[in-house]
């Protein structure tokens, strides 16, 4: 038993050693062939880049979900992660093997199709698609789709690169038929969002799932893209114009309201300051009447009047060139007892009308 066990273990490792060199040699030559049918994709000459037109490098696509090489089937398979292979029997599709180790019948048993179930991106080419107001824009973008149901992606289409591609140009003209030059700019995530619910729609019975699709480039013609920068650059010169008049609108009330506060600040103080006089008037006149009242404020009142009379004929002969004088400016004496007298008359009527008012409230 024994020696039995330990032949077994050898020749395990043997046929393990032969499945896997076998599996690489003809992986080799059915890679070689694959290539040759399907040739790498080459850069897009079409012009990109936005507006500067510079040529796009296509994003170089290991798998582009065509179907791998296919290994010989030696009895023993190993999956690898996040890969599917599609086993037929006499033709008729029998199983799909999952990551880990399988056992196949040789010879009855054959490995059809191998798929990547990890996400794949595929530049789509750019194409001359026309919008809304008539306007030929070239656009490309980039398709991110990944494997959902391996029987369905091996025969659902013949090729599934070629048809996700081709159903993507179509579906972006449609989409950017229905829009302005101005909203393509300004929408593009409704864009992207609006091809990837119909490439998902119309894919369901292709076994995969499209996940985003990003719009890359759109260039317009030369003549609309100068348009566009003169167009930009009267708008920019706008809001500049518009900017600059509400500077100087809100200068000007900025300087109404400074002068309104001045002019105002000026009213106060000049309107206190009368106050201020009227009081001190009032107070003085208080005082003087005050005055009036006590012993021998007659003689110092007809004194004062006196002083007054005189200063003011002297400052009417400095300040002015006509001079009033009255008839008898020779006699000092005379024109003191005037004043005098005047004082005296206006005391005697203020004595009067007193002494009336009394009689009247008695």
């Amino acid at each position: 038993n024994h020696y039995s066990s330990s032949r077994l273990r050898t020749y395990g490792d043997r046929i393990s050693r032969i499945s896997s060199s076998y599996t690489t040699l003809s992986g080799a030559r059915s890679f070689a062939s694959f290539n040759a049918q399907y040739p790498p994709q080459q850069p897009n000459s079409m012009g990109g880049g936005g507006f500067g037109g510079q040529p796009v490098t296509a994003i170089p696509q290991h798998t582009d979900l065509r179907p791998l090489p296919t290994p010989v089937n030696l009895g023993l398979h190993m999956v690898p992660e996040r890969t599917a292979y599609v086993v037929e029997r006499f033709g008729k599709y029998l199983t799909t093997l999952t990551p880990g180790l399988h056992i196949l019948i040789p010879i009855v048993d054959r490995i059809a199709y191998v798929h990547s179930l990890k996400e794949e991106a595929i530049t789509v080419p750019s194409q001359t698609a026309v919008t809304k107001d008539n306007v030929a824009v070239h656009i490309d973008g980039v398709l991110y789709v990944r494997i959902t149901d391996a029987q369905k992606a091996s025969y659902g289409v013949s090729d599934v690169r070629w048809a996700i591609v081709q159903l993507a140009q179509t579906t972006m003209r449609s989409e950017l038929g229905k829009l302005s030059l101005d909203r393509t700019f300004a929408e593009r995530e409704t864009l992207n969002t609006s091809i990837v619910a119909q490439i998902n729609d119309a894919t369901q019975g292709w076994g995969l799932e499209c996940l985003r699709y990003e719009i890359r480039d759109i260039t317009p013609p030369t003549n609309v893209r100068v348009a566009m920068e003169l167009q930009a650059e009267a708008e920019r010169r706008k809001r500049a114009n518009i900017l600059e008049s509400e500077g100087e609108k809100q200068a000007e009330i900025n300087r109404a309201e400074g002068q309104k506060g001045a002019t105002i600040a000026l009213a106060e103080g000049d309107a206190a300051s009368i106050l201020a006089k009227a009081h001190a008037t009032a107070e003085g006149i208080r005082s003087v009447a005050e005055a009036c009242g006590e012993e021998g404020a007659s003689s110092a009142a007809s004194i004062k009047l006196a002083e007054q009379y005189l200063e003011g004929w002297a400052q009417l002969a400095r300040k002015g060139t006509t001079v009033i004088v009255p008839a008898n400016a020779a006699d000092p004496a005379s024109v003191v007892g005037t004043a005098t007298a005047l004082y005296g008359a206006l005391g005697g009527e203020k004595k009067e009308s007193s002494f009336f008012s009394l009689q009247k409230e008695k």
